[in-house]
């Protein structure tokens, strides 16, 4: 059966970098600051900050080179009742989430200039396809930095942050629905340290014949603007909040908004279907607080689809979480980026130590039904629990409840996950 395999092989990727971490982990790791206030190409794209192990650095006399993996897997089983198995068919499954190569570094040019390319397996597709790749030049004369290439659009900080960084399973269902995890194009980035505001503006189009997955708009604009009213690194305290929107024109004058459930392996649960339309709008906000080892997070997130027939319908939802890191270690803050960084255990399991234990619970709802538009209306509960076994080796367990309404039915469902991941 497939599922043996996929799950052994994915074992063995494991068990071969296992070592690899383990000599990273030879000697204890500083903690790294609780506020960052430095930002590189690439750096919000899951190769590990500060504290990452020597041996994977270079310094040329063209650029320094620091290179990098990525690997994901998941594990799903569900149980219905009786009105989701109407809705929707689903069975346990077990399969590659993500895999990726990266590599970034930094020019020995007197303006600062850095470079990243990011090489990812699509498992769905069997392909590799490029993902956040550009250039990055500074404006310190303006506080700024641009970025030309592929990359992250800029709208929400659990978009901008990577997915490996992330204390949920996965981002809200309306952040999947609304706004493509990349693009390419231009992103204009500025921070105001007197101020503590951070503000982004992008445009991005179709510049490639072979038109990605993620490519639902043929052009968008998208703008995020945040301030960190408290910004102390002293008393690891943090609080920020932001204002995000996106202009967009669908590809082919059609849109089709659609999520899974917070599980990568199940079915889409939301689809509105494919609508015709040449402009569609999303706006945002999210606040984000953190004190030592709790931080809690909320956002929420509107999509209004302007339809051929006249009609205007809205799609809404977002989600809150409140997560606790029980070790005690607090889970950095990039002030530059405006977005959260990855944990790093006081003390690894490689170390003798115990690791880091977060646990987090989210609630998330969102509504995909507005004016003869019938997507589906679906919340969902998710308490988990994230052991970072060291920087760069977690698993992930959760549990979660959802209910969607949807054909005349309210369905329930309960979540039963796993993730083992191992980046560097």
């Amino acid at each position: 059966m497939a599922f043996p395999r996929r799950a052994q092989w994915a074992v063995m990727f494991l068990v071969t970098a296992l070592p690899a971490l383990a000599r990273a982990q030879g000697t204890p790791a500083s903690a790294p600051a609780s506020v960052d206030t430095t930002l590189e190409a690439g750096e919000a794209d899951a190769v590990p900050q500060k504290t990452a192990p020597k041996w994977n650095e270079y310094d040329t006399k063209v650029s320094t080179l620091r290179f990098g993996y990525g690997f994901l897997v998941d594990f799903a089983t569900y149980s219905q009742d009786e009105d989701s198995k109407k809705q929707v068919s689903m069975s346990p499954d077990v399969g590659l989430r993500d895999f990726r190569l990266l590599a970034r570094g930094r020019f020995k040019t007197a303006r600062p200039f850095s470079w990243t390319i990011g090489y990812m397996y699509d498992g769905a597709d069997k392909e590799w396809r490029f993902r956040q790749t550009g250039l990055q030049i500074g404006i310190p004369e303006l506080s700024s930095r641009v970025f030309v290439g592929r990359t992250k659009l800029g709208y929400s900080q659990t978009k901008v942050m990577t997915g490996y960084y992330l204390w949920g399973v996965e981002r809200s269902q309306t952040l999947d629905a609304f706004i493509p995890i990349l693009g390419d194009g231009i992103k204009w980035m500025t921070y105001a340290p007197r101020l503590r505001i951070f503000w982004d503006l992008g445009f991005f189009a179709h510049t490639f014949p072979n038109k990605e997955k993620f490519a639902i708009y043929e052009n968008q604009t998208v703008t995020r603007v945040g301030w960190q009213p408290i910004l102390s690194a002293e008393k690891q305290e943090v609080l920020h909040v932001a204002v995000m929107g996106q202009w967009a024109r669908p590809d082919g004058g059609t849109l089709r908004l659609k999520s899974k459930p917070g599980s990568y392996l199940a079915p889409n649960f939301l689809d509105t279907g494919t609508m015709t339309s040449d402009r569609a709008e999303s706006y945002g906000f999210e606040a984000l607080y953190r004190a030592r080892s709790w931080f809690f997070a909320t956002e929420y997130n509107w999509e209004p689809v302007h339809l051929n027939d006249g009609r205007d319908p809205a799609f809404q939802g977002g989600d809150v979480s409140a997560v606790w890191l029980v070790t005690g270690e607090t889970r950095p803050y990039n002030a530059v980026g405006g977005f959260f960084e990855q944990v790093t255990p006081r003390k690894s399991v490689f170390e003798g130590g115990r690791g880091a234990v977060e646990a987090v619970l989210n609630l998330s709802y969102n509504n995909f039904d507005d004016q003869g538009v019938l997507g589906g209306k679906f919340w969902r509960l998710t308490p988990m629990v994230n052991w970072h076994l060291a920087e760069g080796l977690r698993v992930q367990l959760a549990y979660g409840y959802g209910v969607l309404d949807k054909l005349g039915l309210k369905g329930g469902t309960q979540f039963f996950q796993a993730r083992l991941m191992t980046f560097l």
